[in-house]
């Protein structure tokens, strides 16, 4: 069954966002890493991948606009068992594919004007002892 395995918030300030979400509510820091226009830090309350999105000052990327201007909700991830099969379903639906062509994973704008992206899966599972090791060592994963 295919299920919601990621939520990914656009924010001002990381930094503070990450320690309100850790500090109020216990989230766990798995990784943070860059992505073409953005930083990304990965959290999770255990169950489900919760990211904080800092695009560059500046960015005009398709992507980057998707959900308007400052913060907002970004996108949710739905883990599919075929990127491809899907693909070619979201379109058939005239759904707006959002990444760039060859982007995995693949953004779209669902009827209604939300932002979704699908995944394969298993691309957010729980921390690796090697991402648990980074994190408590202070590094992150770029």
């Amino acid at each position: 069954m295919n299920r919601i395995v990621h939520l990914a918030l656009k924010v001002e300030d990381l930094e503070k966002t990450t320690e309100f979400y850790q500090r109020v509510f216990g989230f766990r820091e798995v990784e943070t890493r860059r992505t073409r226009d953005h930083l990304s830090r990965h959290l999770t309350d255990g169950a489900i991948d919760f990211t904080l999105i800092k695009y560059d000052a500046g960015t005009t990327s398709k992507e980057s606009q998707a959900s308007g201007e400052g913060p907002c909700i970004h996108h949710f991830a739905i883990e599919v068992d075929d990127v491809g099969k899907y693909a070619t379903e979201i379109r058939k639906h005239g759904c707006e594919i959002i990444s760039d062509p060859g982007v995995i994973p693949i953004k779209f704008r669902a009827p209604g004007g939300t932002v979704a992206e699908i995944v394969a899966v298993g691309r957010f599972t729980a921390p690796t002892a090697t991402r648990r090791r980074r994190r408590s060592s202070g590094r992150y994963s770029p």
